[in-house]
């Protein structure tokens, strides 16, 4: 895959990274990530960076570690001249959490979903509208629960709400962490003219040894050209999850 090319091309690059809350470690080993994070999704070049496991704030953390960041996470790793869209998904103790997108396209407008299953979880799903290459594109950022059961009802949710809130000619990306290394997400998916790059071994997790696919990017009205996941000890120091690169062709409206 090549570094981002010219407008002419139409192509699209896209990016997912469940960033766990920008720290890693346990204990006296905790380390704050945010910072090498921030420079990571800049060399991930994408126009869109669907992020999960987003912090708004965090107080503890900020009174914990020096050089916390003062913005919020999204607003923070935005790099200069992207647009960040945050939505919480979680209410904790100590702050919040929830899904975000970068973009460096304008973006039109944006919703949020509580697409939680059960109490123990609190899950939602980000849908924000761009405008690329002169085309709206409908973006949704998704984080599905842990248990086979939640993932089957929240991926109908999913379904519901872009057969309510998608039209059937815009090009659409679904992506983030669906918590999934089988087929059933995908299969429900396919049922509704959404796929993916079937590239073998794109293995996301865990970060320092991935053995499985949780993270994917799925596209409807647009053209797949390649998939990548970046590897190495930089990206494993950062979260325990690696991102995801797809890059796609945009069809002139």
């Amino acid at each position: 895959m090549h570094k981002h090319s010219h407008d002419s091309d139409r192509i699209l690059r896209v990016a997912t990274y469940n960033i766990h809350k920008g720290v890693q470690g346990l204990g006296p080993a905790r380390r704050l990530e945010i910072h090498n994070l921030g420079q990571a999704v800049q060399q991930l070049d994408a126009d869109l960076v669907f992020l999960q496991e987003v912090r708004k704030l965090h107080r503890r953390y900020a009174q914990h570690f020096p050089h916390w960041p003062e913005l919020p996470q999204a607003d923070f790793l935005a790099p200069e001249g992207y647009h960040a869209v945050y939505r919480t998904n979680a209410i904790t103790r100590h702050g919040e959490h929830g899904n975000a997108l970068l973009s460096r396209w304008p973006v039109l407008g944006h919703q949020h979903q509580d697409i939680s299953d059960h109490r123990f979880e609190q899950r939602g799903l980000l849908h924000v509208e761009v405008h690329a290459h002169g085309r709206r594109l409908h973006a949704i950022v998704v984080h599905l629960g842990l248990i086979p059961g939640s993932r089957i009802r929240q991926t109908q949710q999913l379904q519901e709400f872009i057969a309510r809130e998608v039209p059937a000619g815009d090009p659409l990306v679904v992506a983030g962490d669906f918590n999934d290394w089988g087929v059933q997400t995908r299969h429900m998916l396919a049922e509704f003219g959404l796929t993916e790059l079937d590239a073998p071994r794109a293995y996301t997790y865990p970060a320092r040894l991935p053995l499985v696919q949780l993270d994917h990017i799925y596209a409807r009205g647009l053209q797949p050209l390649g998939l990548l996941v970046p590897r190495g000890r930089l990206w494993w120091r950062m979260s325990d999850h690696l991102p995801l690169i797809a890059e796609f062709r945009l069809d002139p409206p």
